[in-house]
């Protein structure tokens, strides 16, 4: 296995199941000069800051990391931060000196980091009020570091400075919930970098045994979710993938599914977990939360239908049958939730659900949302057809056999309505719910139905397939056409191109039999996350990186083409 090497001003150094990691992302689109400990939990915090120093003053240090150490490097001195485990790090250095200080200088009576040095065991702590959590720093090698600030309120610098004295030093970073046992570590220094990178590669190793040299960003993309990966706690009841360990440290309600199928092969009950941990959370009127997160559900979007697609999608990757109290359960919960799309969001007299905002796609700010929000769409419609089309399936297996006819007429209405209310010869259409008003956008969300592939009509899947044709460029999918008026380089679904929709529209075409256009969209992705990482989205003309750019769907999302494309290979060969 080779060791990819990243820089921490893309993705954040951290370590599968930790809350924290360590990045100069300390706010949305907001860089420090230096690295932080950034936590997750009750939210994004920068708690302790950390400067190199050469005789007591800042420099300017080379920072190096790859997924088990991360380095500063300034002439022959040198730091290096390794995590002991998932709630500890230690750092080491020799002729390179660290401060380590609090990354609020005030502390007021509800906010910032108070500093004090525990007299039993004479660990420095520091306790912060934004994490509800303390940060013992204990001194494993070398002399005891300066302290300033200790017990300091109000304004003040508060900090541990290890000297660059020539003798090499050694400390330890816990992040605890309380009062409890100090960690007393056994392993050196060495040896917890070592453990750490053999983790690291059996995770590879599980979810890409199929990567080559013609795949080589496969082993990036996987540190990316292996270190994105949080362990259980507050609201997560189950190990979590959040969506990025910056600023974007959520599960949204469609997210989710991306990474449970990039998981599914290599990590199948960390995969199924992916899917499942937003069902922890369905209401009583069977709605999914729009996101949830350690100390946070909101319920005041939702996101799209796509439960059903991924579930299907999931068990065709799993490598063992998913447990049948477990397919029963998933069953009634895709239930649920396809009811509430059928009742809460289905205006009388309407036979086609509705979504409230563009939040409710999960395409915010698409262009077919301009002229109004209280909208039916195709997208919509389609994903909910394969929705009750899975749960037809499941019904039937599952020996429900009334259900399964009942499901699959549904889905059948549901398809003819769609047609019948949004086609308008050569490409759908959305309408208000309220006026009935129709139009048309350049926004790549109306041609979605491509999802249904041979599912849906030759007539609709060819004229769906030649305007996907126009959204393509040498990068990928714009989310809008670039000769629109509308298409904005950075403007979120207005213009960028995204994994969630290419990895969706090429399954779709390739069901459709659109085999060429598919692989076509899947190598310009494909290159271009190899060429410009896993942001969140990409400048639909220049390919450049755009917003949170370390971002588990993307990087799923070229998991799961690439994967896709080393077995069509493999196949092609015997």
């Amino acid at each position: 296995m080779s060791i990819p090497a990243f820089s921490v001003q893309e993705i954040p150094f951290s370590h599968h199941g930790s809350w924290f990691g360590v990045s100069p992302v300390i706010a949305p689109h907001t860089y420090a000069d230096d690295l932080h400990l950034v936590s997750h939990q009750t939210g994004m915090h920068p708690v302790l800051r950390f400067v190199p120093t050469v005789g007591g003053a800042r420099v300017e240090a080379t920072v190096e990391a790859t997924p088990s150490r991360l380095s500063w490097v300034h002439g022959r001195g040198r730091v290096d931060l390794a995590y002991g485990r998932a709630d500890a790090i230690r750092l080491r250095g020799r002729g390179l000196g660290l401060l380590v200080s609090s990354a609020e200088p005030e502390l007021t009576p509800f906010s910032g980091t108070y500093l004090y040095r525990d007299p039993v065991d004479g660990a420095h702590v520091f306790t912060s009020y934004e994490t509800g959590r303390r940060y013992r720093v204990t001194v494993l090698t070398g002399g005891p570091p300066e302290a300033a600030g200790v017990q300091a309120l109000g304004r003040a610098e508060r900090g541990l400075h290890l000297a660059d004295d020539g003798d090499p030093w050694e400390i330890l970073v816990e992040e605890t919930d309380g009062e409890r046992e100090p960690y007393a570590p056994s392993a050196t220094f060495d040896e917890v970098v070592a453990s750490a990178e053999a983790e690291f590669a059996v995770f590879v190793d599980a979810v890409a045994p199929w990567r080559s040299a013609d795949t080589p960003a496969a082993e990036l993309a996987a540190y990316v979710l292996w270190s994105a990966t949080v362990r259980p706690a507050g609201f997560l009841k189950r190990p979590a993938v959040l969506m990025s360990k910056h600023w974007m440290d959520k599960v949204w309600s469609w997210d989710h599914c991306f990474n449970a199928l990039a998981l599914a092969n290599g990590a199948p009950e960390l995969a199924l977990d992916q899917f499942r941990l937003v069902f922890d959370h369905q209401n009583g009127a069977g709605c999914l939360p729009d996101s949830v997160t350690h100390s946070e559900v909101l319920y005041n979007f939702v996101k799209p239908p796509i439960h059903g697609w991924a579930f299907r999608r999931l068990r065709e990757r799993l490598p063992h049958d998913v447990d049948r109290a477990v397919v029963s359960l998933v069953y009634r919960q895709l239930e649920a939730w396809t009811n509430f799309w059928l009742t809460a969001r289905v205006a009388s007299g309407d036979a086609l659900p509705h979504y409230h905002h563009g939040n409710d796609s999960g395409w915010d700010n698409a262009t077919t949302f301009d002229p109004d929000h209280v909208i039916q769409t195709s997208d919509l419609a389609a994903f909910l057809v394969l929705q009750m089309r899975e749960l037809a399936d499941l019904a039937r297996e599952l020996g429900l056999e009334a259900d399964a006819v009942a499901w699959r007429r549904a889905a059948d209405r549901m398809c003819d309505a769609m047609l019948r209310q949004l086609w308008a010869g050569d490409r759908f259409v959305a309408r208000a719910v309220g006026s009935r008003h129709t139009w048309m956008s350049s926004s790549l969300l109306d041609l979605m139905p491509i999802v249904l592939g041979d599912a849906l009509a030759t007539g609709p899947r060819t004229a769906l397939a030649e305007r996907i044709r126009a959204h393509l460029t040498p990068h990928g999918l714009a989310s809008e056409l670039t000769s629109s008026g509308h298409y904005r380089p950075d403007g979120y679904w207005r213009g960028p191109i995204w994994a969630p929709s290419t990895v969706l529209i090429e399954d779709g075409l390739r069901r459709g039999g659109f085999t060429d256009l598919a692989a076509d969209v899947s190598s310009r992705f494909r290159a271009l996350c190899e060429r410009s990482g896993f942001a969140e989205n990409f400048d639909a003309l220049t390919g450049e990186g755009l917003r949170d750019r370390a971002y588990t769907w993307t990087a799923s999302g070229y998991l799961i083409l690439a994967e896709a494309y080393e077995r069509r290979r493999a196949s092609a060969r015997r």
